[in-house]
């Protein structure tokens, strides 16, 4: 890796020089061929190990999605709290989802480097009061705060790539990065299938803590490079308020927390109808239009610009991003219930039976990203992406104790290979579109809408799953004898301990139907991708680009560098 990042960064058929076009309005090109000359790019091993630290904590931020859908039935078992499975997913993302706006806005005022470690240290702290959870709120908690660390690590590792290579080299280590995060995802299941079988679900999140001595050591002592020169943090501080408009990050938080709650309230602990559930839905949406508002009179020194909003290329990729990761992980969590509740799987084995998923995401993220290389265009995968996946969804919702083996099988491929076809699509667009010094934002924007769409797809899912079990089980009283509370209150691991025979086949039916309905959620968010992913336009990555200033100065420019 140390010879090939300094052959790139080295190669002196690399042009550099060429001059960029200057558009008047909204839209500016920035002639940064002169100031990517005179920036000081680490190179040789300095380089290899701030990469292959950004990529590791990637990796750890997506093994984090997905590590506990083989080990959720053990936690449920020992907490009793089967009601709490989308929390143990939906709170990691909340935490993201809150904070992911200011990210942007930190990383562009403060030390990269700084700033990535002390995000990484959160994310820590967060992986260890998981790991000695002696409650299911305490873990829930325990998530959030990852999620709050993990919110400033995914927008770190954009950064940093994009500070340390210049722009027509970013390309291949973005591939690198979006395959390592897939592969986090991908092998999630099976690492903590492993842990909750031999050792305890526990692991499933210390392991973060002997891994992240290895990040935190590799950026610790290597210098990134700042895009633009940055004032001191104590002037920074001494005037927050307004620098990093935290009246705008006062208002989008509670916005997303009220959203959450609302989602996964509603139906669960309370009825949609409630007051509960209706006051925090229109909470949230209040103070998101109040949000707007306060954005809007901060112009371009606001958290989210609006001017990056209004572009065509950046909302498209929010919205892609928005489905798309639900896409990947609705499915994820009730496979893994599938296979441990309704085939008796122990975790392990839950995780070596979703090994289509994991190849095919794994492969199909890799072969994507060497063939846009290669074409140009990532277009045609995201298309191709969104209508595998919606087919995908549509045999899995076909799931049943008597499905085949070779049925289980061919469907998780065609889930896993969508899943690589759409992954690294949007990241790639906002890479060629906008400068360096304004990408912490641009990604802030749609890594914050990614992680919405994944929390409240997840809450959704838990929602549906939930409330479809109960009224399955309550359809089957009569065959199973045993109140559908006890069910559902024993968790997934502790069915056979309280029925048998007939009424666990019934119980297994039942089951069985409520995993199908939450792929029909899946068939959904899947063609949602159909519906938004077009406005990310036909473009040629090969060709030179001019990369982008977004401002307010006049927005009808904005519709012209979008197509």
């Amino acid at each position: 890796m140390e010879q090939t990042a300094h052959h790139i960064l080295n190669d002196p058929s690399s042009d550099l020089s060429q001059p960029m076009q200057k558009h008047d309005g909204a839209e500016k090109s920035a002639s940064s061929a002169d100031t990517e000359l005179k920036h000081q790019y680490p190179s040789g091993f300095a380089l290899t190990l701030i990469l292959t630290s950004v990529t590791l904590a990637y990796f750890l931020f997506f093994l984090d999605l997905a590590v506990l859908s083989t080990a959720t039935p053990a936690i449920t078992s020992e907490f009793d709290s089967l009601v709490d499975v989308g929390w143990y997913g939906g709170a990691y993302q909340l935490g993201s989802a809150a904070f992911q706006p200011l990210t942007g806005k930190i990383y562009s005022q403060f030390s990269i480097k700084w700033t990535f470690l002390t995000f990484f240290v959160i994310f820590e702290i967060g992986s260890a009061l998981c790991g000695a959870a002696q409650s299911s709120a305490m873990l829930i908690i325990g998530r959030v705060i990852a999620g709050i660390g993990s919110a400033g690590m995914s927008n770190g590792a954009m950064t940093t790539i994009s500070a340390v290579l210049p722009t027509q080299k970013q390309a291949l280590f973005m591939g690198i990065n979006m395959g390592m995060g897939q592969l986090g995802l991908a092998t999630g299941p099976i690492i903590g299938g492993a842990f909750t079988t031999n050792v305890s679900w526990r692991w499933c999140f210390y392991i973060n803590l002997p891994l992240g001595v290895i990040v935190g050591g590799f950026i610790l002592f290597n210098r990134i490079p700042e895009p633009k020169p940055k004032s001191p943090p104590l002037q920074i501080l001494g005037t927050a308020v307004k620098s990093l408009d935290l009246p705008g990050f006062m208002l989008i938080c509670p916005a997303v927390v009220m959203l959450l709650l609302g989602l996964q309230f509603g139906g669960n602990e309370h009825p949609w109808n409630s007051s509960v559930v209706i006051g925090l839905l229109v909470g949230a949406a209040a103070t998101f239009a109040a949000f707007l508002v306060w954005e809007y009179r901060q112009g371009d020194a606001a958290m989210v610009p609006l001017a990056m909003l209004r572009h065509r290329v950046i909302w498209s990729a929010a919205m892609t991003m928005f489905f798309s990761l639900s896409s990947v992980l609705v499915a994820d969590f009730y496979v893994a219930i599938y296979f441990q509740a309704i085939r008796d799987d122990s975790p392990l084995m839950s995780g070596v039976h979703m090994l289509p998923i994991t190849l095919g995401l794994v492969m199909f993220t890799m072969v994507s990203g060497a063939l846009i290389s290669i074409l140009g265009y990532y277009l045609p995968f995201l298309l191709a992406g969104g209508a595998i996946a919606a087919v995908g969804y549509g045999l899995l919702s076909t799931l049943s104790p008597t499905t085949s083996v070779a049925q289980w099988i061919g469907y998780q491929v065609l889930y896993g290979v969508a899943g690589g076809c759409m992954a690294a699509g949007p990241y790639i667009a906002i890479q060629n579109l906008v400068v360096p010094e304004q990408i912490p934002q641009a990604m802030a924007i749609i890594i914050f809408w990614q992680n919405i769409g994944a929390a409240a797809s997840l809450i959704a899912a838990n929602a549906i799953f939930s409330n479809s079990l109960r009224d399955q089980l309550q359809q089957r009283a009569a065959q199973i004898g045993v109140s559908p509370e006890a069910i559902v209150a024993a968790g997934v691991r502790s069915i056979r301990d309280l029925v048998a025979g007939s009424e666990l086949a019934a119980v297994l039916a039942a089951y069985a139907k409520s995993i199908d309905h939450v792929m029909y959620l899946g068939i959904a968010v899947s063609a949602a991708v159909l519906v938004f992913c077009p406005g990310l336009g036909w473009k040629d990555i090969r060709k030179t680009k001019d990369l982008l200033v977004l401002t307010n100065e006049s927005p009808d420019e904005e519709a012209k560098t979008a197509t």
